[in-house]
Order: C-alpha cells, then structure tokens, then sequence
C-alpha cells in the first residue's frame, strides 16, 4: 500500500440502485429515466456492479464486498466514498450528507466487517452533527486527499462546506485547498456538486478540468498548490467531465503496481495524449461499462470505490 494508493476498497453491491429525487436537485450528471421498470434498472446496475469488481480482481484488487440492505433504502449505496473515508492510522472519517436518505447509508456493521477481513480500527472521527445546521461534507467526494502532502482539496458547493472543512482540518491535520468549480447549466455557471467529478489525484500527477475554476486567483492557487507538491497536471474539458472523465481513482494491486480506474465512457471521451500521459505513471488502465449507474445516479467509477487505507494485521 502506498502513500496516496491502495489496493484495498470498499465496494457495495446495490439491492434497489434507482433516480433519487433527494440528491437529484443540485447533481446535475443525474438523468430521470424513461417509463422503466425499477427491476430492469436494478438488473442492469447489478450486473455493472459485478463486472466493475470482477475487472478489478482480476486485475489484483481486493475488492471488500458488502451486500446492500432492502430495508432501510438507500438507493445511492453504491457510492460509499460520500459517507466514510479510511486511514493509515486505523482512523475511520464519517461524514454528514445533504440528502436524508444518503444518511441511512451510513452502517456500523461494515467496520465490524472490515476488522473480520484484519483491518485494524482505531477510532472513528464523526463530523455528522453538523447535518444538524444544514451544513456537509461529502468524504471523499468533497475532498480530494493528497495524503502524501497533507493537502485535502474542495469545491464549495451545497455539500461542500468551509466550516465543516475546518473542522476537518482540526480533526485529520491537513491543509485545505480550497475553490469553487462551476459547470454550464441551462446557461448558468453553477457549483459542481462534488469535487471527485473534476478532479483527480494519483501519486505523480493531478487529472483537473482547470477551465471548471472560473475565478482566476483560485485557478492559479490549485496550480502552484499541485506543481509545488511535484505533481503533473493533465487537464481535461468540461465536456469530459461531463462524461465522468474526472471521476477517476489510482489504485494499486497486489504488487504495489498502480493502476488508473474509470468507467468505459469516462476512457472513450479522452484523446490519445491524455491516455498516453496517464499511462506514463500507471501500468494499465482500467474501465468498465457503467451507463446506468451514470446515467441516474450521476456518479460514476471513483464514487463506487472507498479507499481502505487502514493498517492490516
């Protein structure tokens, strides 16, 4: 395992994958489906979700597998980076979320299920009372964490708050980076609602859709920020992010070999010198159809992934 990636994650397989009309108000990427039955749509995100993780075995991922509740439902389970986050010190992050019915996603058993596997918990970190004034922080789709440098980078937006950014701050000791990044939305430039659309980290360089930072004195800050920490920056256009080409994780397998993950739409949007630049610090890349998740839940490869970094007996 390494600094800023690992080869261990935690995945959850959906019982009852829908729309959800809750996040759908500010998560531009979700698209209501047509007249569908909601067995088909849960059909089809299931034998996603299964294809997803059987590439990233074969690939030599452990993939931790939780099977998903019926009740209570939480059609959005299949993203658990957004509640919870893992790190090198056993120290669990568990988040406050701005749809209710995201909240019930939030399930203390899976860290029993983790310890079982040999994970070792130290303590958990809960920044959930500040659901209570309406404020949040979505884990790792709000942050961005170079774990390396200290340095968590955000978006603001509705479920990215400052005060609770300083509160995280306090609480796991990293630098914020903070901006705003807007996306064209019936001719508004509106905030993205997560930073992990935008934006990715791998060990040696940064995936950002720079043009997404409207505000020249922000855009320039995540620059220096990146280029001090040595990091590579491979940019990419709104309309690839609109095409989840953010949503990407760097990972590694067995043998600590890295490898960059993303869904096949995210893979089709980019050029070959895009591909070319970030093969150059990963051995493959892989990506997986994953249209329906995308398509309702307006997530996409690196929102179905939290990264296990906990120490292992």
């Amino acid at each position: 395992m390494g600094i800023n990636t690992t080869s261990s994650i935690l995945m959850i397989r959906p019982v009852s994958f829908r729309f959800n009309e809750e996040t759908a108000v500010n998560n531009y990427y979700q698209n209501k489906p047509e007249e569908e039955a909601q067995e088909d749509i849960q059909t089809k995100a299931l034998e996603e979700f299964d294809d997803f993780v059987d590439k990233l075995t074969t690939a030599g991922v452990e993939v931790v597998v939780v099977n998903d509740t019926l009740k209570p439902e939480t059609p959005d389970s299949i993203f658990p980076n957004n509640w919870v986050s893992f790190h090198h010190d056993g120290t669990i992050g568990v988040y406050p979320m701005f749809a209710e019915n995201r909240r019930l996603e939030r399930r203390e058993e899976i860290f029993d299920i983790l310890e079982e596997r040999g994970f070792e918990i130290t303590q958990e970190i809960h920044l959930t009372d500040f659901e209570h004034v309406e404020k949040y922080l979505e884990g790792t789709g709000s942050l961005i964490l170079d774990r390396e440098n200290k340095i968590a980078y955000a978006a603001l937006s509705e479920r990215t708050n400052s005060d609770v950014l300083l509160a995280f701050r306090e609480q796991f000791g990293f630098r914020i980076a903070d901006f705003v990044a807007n996306q064209s939305v019936n001719g508004e430039r509106l905030p993205i609602y997560h930073t992990n659309v935008m934006m990715c980290l791998g060990d040696e360089f940064a995936v950002i859709c720079l043009d997404a930072i409207d505000d020249m004195e922000d855009r320039d800050a995540v620059i220096e920020t990146l280029e001090e920490s040595d990091k590579e920056i491979i940019e990419i256009t709104e309309e690839q992010v609109g095409q989840f080409a953010g949503n990407m994780l760097q990972v590694e397998n067995q043998e600590g070999e890295k490898m960059m993950v993303m869904s096949s739409t995210a893979y089709n949007s980019l050029d070959q010198s895009q591909i070319d630049r970030i093969l150059a610090y990963n051995k493959e890349i892989i990506h997986s159809s994953l249209n329906t998740i995308e398509t309702l839940g307006g997530g996409s490869a690196r929102c179905m992934m939290a990264e296990i970094f906990l120490p292992k007996s």
